[in-house]
Formats: C-alpha cells, structure tokens, sequence
C-alpha cells in the first residue's frame, strides 16, 4: 500500500463531491477516489467548503466560544450528562459532564428545549444555518463514498430522515457545539483529568479510543488536537493544518455496519493540552449524520451490488438496539478486519469486491438459511413498507389454516393479500414459515429476476 498511498491525509473540495446527471466527470472520480483512499489509510479526510459556508463555520466557532464563556463555573444538576444510551436520539440543549471537563450543546430540530429554572435559554448563534450546510455535505460525502463501493444512487436514503422533517418529527442527526477544559469551569477534579506522561500532557487516559455511532461525522475546531488512528495503528494529529474553510470528516460504526465492514469505523481522541493559558478552552462543532431511530442497518445494498457479506453482517439490525449496544459489542472485542482499496483507477472496484468475495473466513450460507434471511428481508423492506403506505396492519395465518384460505375468495386473510399483492397460491404466513419453493415464489414476486442473480437450488 505504501506505493500507491497518499502521503498524506486526504484534501477534498465539497464542491467536487457533489452529484450531477449522466456520466461522472474527472474531478468528480478524483475526488471520490482521494477521499475513499484517505479513509482507508487515515480513517479521517479534509473536506474544503465555499467561502461563504467557511465564514459561517468560523462564525457559529466564535459565538460558541462566548456561549460556554458566559455559563456558570459549577454545571447544574439537570444538566450533568447522564450516562443512558437510550436517550440518544433525543439529546437537546446544554449538558455537562464534569469528569472529562466538557460541556455540550446539541441541538437537534425537532425537539422543543426545556428551560430549567424558568430561564431562557439563548443558544449559540448560527445553529440553524450551519446544521442544513453540513447536514447536506454530510449526504453528498456519503453518496461518494456509496459511488466508489458500487452501490446504487442515495442507497442509505431510507435510513436517514426526511428532507425537510415532516410534521412532528425529530431529526436523529444533531449538531454538537463542545467546549473542552473552559479555565472557568469548576466542575472536575483537576488531578483526576491530567496526568503527565513523557513531558506531555495527557487528557482522558480511559478515553483514549473513542468510536462515533455515527454514519459520518463533520468536525470544526477552534483549536489542534483531535488524534485519529491510522491503517497502521499509529495516531495522526488530523487538524493540525486545517485553513479556515476546512473540516474533518470520519466514518463511524453505522456506515460500518450497513457496508459490512468494508468502511471501518475512525477510533478517536482529543488532546487538550494545548488549552493552558487559553480563557475559553478548545471549542469545537461536530455535525453527527445518525440513522432514524424506527429503521434498521442491514447490507442489502451490499449484496445487490456484489460485495461479500459475512455472517456478522447478514441479519438486519434495528437501530435502536445497535445505539444501546456497547462499542465492544459492535466491533467484536475491538478488532475489526481492516481493507484496503485498490489503486485510483476507473473500475479499480472490481479487484476490491473479488478481494472480498474470496476471503476465506467469509463461508457461503447453506441454501435454506439464506431463503429464509432474504425472505425475513424482504418482508421489512418491501410488504411491510406496502402495508404501512396501505394503513393495513399484517395479521399472519398459520401455514396448516392458510393452506385452505389460499383456496377461498371469502377466507379472513384474502383482502390484505389481494391489497398488498401477496402471490397467488403461496399461504399468508411469515416468508420464514414457508417451504421452499414457495419462499422463492414470494421473493420473485417482490423482487423480479431474484432466482436469476441467486444461485438455489
């Protein structure tokens, strides 16, 4: 790799990642090419923004610097960030957690903020502007990533959430403003939060690897210090040379979930030793692109475009159990397999995707089971997706009772499979519950041409 490597981490320009109709241009392949291979060695790429976007970074960076400088020194007890990931979709406003001296604002559209003490609450400036620019960098960056894996056009378009939000909805993405090690901020023990290691300061020693849940993450700091580890274990200072209009993007564990692990996860930390002497701290905004709460993670896109997906992979997970899953969990006690990408050529993903598909540790299903998980997707993604547009909700048979309703216009299962086209002569039952044949007859039905492109027998 070290041929063909980039000697540095990646610089990309947004406006070079942005889609257009017909064929791809050239600057439209490097661009993707670069910031795929700079994910791969750094787990982290530069993106450049417009000038004007640039000036609205640097502005929402300065109000959120005189936001945390004006809050009291010792955090509230409403305020102290609780440790419950179930709440993580629904976190608004200003927390604190007083052992890792941080302070946090999210702020996520949808959520009506609640104002402890009956006092107003006034946010940092720019909240709303900037959210929309790096909600939309952060769509066009996946949609280059999912262009260098083969993948269709938009494939994580059901995942993410509307644009616009609907009426009553909440986004699941959020916008973090953070501010570490404010001098004012009383709240930790200073000999619990520094220790001295070879000459240097270091912060957080228990934190040292940190992994976002995110699909992708957007980072602007005021100051240098975020570390991520590289291809070869090594820790890279990723913001040490960042202009003015630029910011840091890395993958997290949903986009290496619903890729298979082809786009590892960036393990992170951030050092703050260079905060001393500085009244406000190292602030810093980072817009987090998360699924939706009532979906699942699954590689379906994957599969479809040729890629191998190994058992780890191959049942669908809802996101809401993934978000409550420990990071140990997700990654397999911390090892994940690393991947390289070939060379930046047209066509250079083929090599990729045989690399892939013949890895040893990757075993083909037997038949029936793989009947059964495809029939157990499909079910989710397609008839359920029907009957939800249809307002109908599913009441299966069993397969002995359905035998004979499949038979009778009058029988209480033959309005839904009329409605939502269930196949002739295949019994209303769970996909699963079906024999053979006749799970290949409902995945046909769902998905013309399926028997074609799958090998059963």
């Amino acid at each position: 790799m070290a041929g063909n490597g980039l000697p540095t981490l990646g610089r990309v320009k947004l406006a070079d990642l942005i889609p257009s109709e017909g064929l791809p241009s050239d600057s439209y392949k490097l661009s993707v090419s670069t910031l795929s291979q700079s994910l791969v060695q750094y787990s982290a790429a530069i993106i450049q923004f417009p000038t004007d976007d640039g000036a609205l970074l640097r502005s929402c960076l300065e109000s959120c610097r005189l936001y945390f400088h004006h809050k009291p020194p010792f955090p509230s007890a409403d305020s102290v960030q609780p440790d419950d990931s179930r709440e993580w979709c629904k976190t608004s406003g200003y927390c604190a957690d007083p052992q890792m001296w941080q302070e946090t604002y999210d702020f996520r559209p949808g959520l009506t903020l609640t104002e402890p003490g009956n006092e107003i609450e006034i946010p940092p400036a720019g909240l709303v502007d900037l959210f929309a620019i790096l909600g939309k960098a952060s769509r066009d960056i996946l949609d280059a990533i999912s262009f260098y894996l083969n993948l269709r056009s938009s494939p994580f378009t059901e995942i993410l959430d509307n644009v616009p939000l609907r009426n009553r909805e909440i986004s699941s993405s959020v916008l973090s403003v953070c501010c570490h090690g404010r001098p004012s901020f009383q709240g930790a023990q200073h000999h619990n939060l520094t220790t001295q290691e070879d000459g240097q300061l270091a912060m957080f020693p228990d934190h040292d690897n940190q992994v976002d849940k995110t699909l992708l993450t957007l980072i602007k700091s005021d100051k240098a210090g975020l570390h991520v580890r590289d291809f070869h274990g090594h820790w890279v200072l990723v913001d040490g040379d960042l202009g003015p209009q630029e910011a840091i993007v890395y993958p997290g564990l949903a986009l290496y979930q619903a890729t298979a692990g082809y786009i590892n996860p960036a393990m992170h930390r951030t050092d703050i030793s260079n905060v001393q002497g500085s009244m406000y701290g190292r602030c810093s905004l980072a817009f987090k692109l998360m699924p939706k709460s009532m979906t699942s993670l699954n590689c379906s896109e994957m599969r479809a475009a040729g890629h191998g997906v190994e058992a780890q992979f191959q049942l669908p997970v809802l996101v809401d159990d993934f978000m409550q899953r420990s990071t140990d969990q997700l990654l397999n006690r911390n090892s994940f397999a690393t991947f390289n990408f070939p060379t930046a050529q047209e066509g250079s993903i083929k090599p990729m995707m045989r690399r892939k598909k013949n890895n040893l540790r990757c075993k083909p299903l037997p038949p029936s089971k793989r009947l059964r998980l495809e029939a157990q997707r499909v079910l989710k993604e397609r008839v359920q997706d029907i009957a939800d547009k249809k307002g109908i909700k599913l009441r299966f048979c069993t397969l002995k009772e359905c035998e004979s309703h499949i038979h009778s216009l009058d029988s209480p299962c033959a309005t839904i499979r009329m409605e939502i086209g269930w196949p002739p002569g295949v019994p209303f039952v769970h996909p699963h519950d079906l024999p053979n044949k006749a799970k290949i007859s409902f995945l046909e039905t769902y998905e013309p041409g399926w028997s074609e492109t799958n090998d059963i027998e």
